[in-house]
């Protein structure tokens, strides 16, 4: 859940970071400096990231429940994709005839 909370707070702070420095295009030292401020805070300067990765936790596990449920219950017959769809009328159309192919022969 920490790399969760670091990485929200990481984000402000590189924004905030590239700002006062400009001309610091280091990657490792914006990385660093991040590392340092985020062992800085406090609890209770941490709680709003904290929260935040919570919910977005819970979000993330709720949609991979709901996605685990559709890949186990498999593809549903009444809809079929659009691929599968316009293979089945291809299909139709071959064995129907089109009349283009005999004007080819010609």
């Amino acid at each position: 859940m920490i790399g969760f909370c670091f990485h929200d707070c990481r984000e402000e702070f590189r924004e905030t970071f590239k700002k006062e420095h400009p001309k610091n295009k280091s990657v490792a030292a914006v990385g660093k400096a991040a590392g340092e401020k985020w062992k800085s805070l406090t609890d209770a300067e941490k709680q709003p990231y904290i929260s935040r990765a919570e919910k977005r936790k819970a979000e993330y596990e709720k949609k991979m429940k709901a996605y685990n449920k559709e890949q186990a219950e498999g593809p549903k017959d009444e809809e079929e994709s659009e691929k599968s769809m316009s293979e089945v009328n291809d299909d139709e159309d071959d064995e129907e005839g089109s009349g283009e192919e005999d004007d080819d022969e010609e």
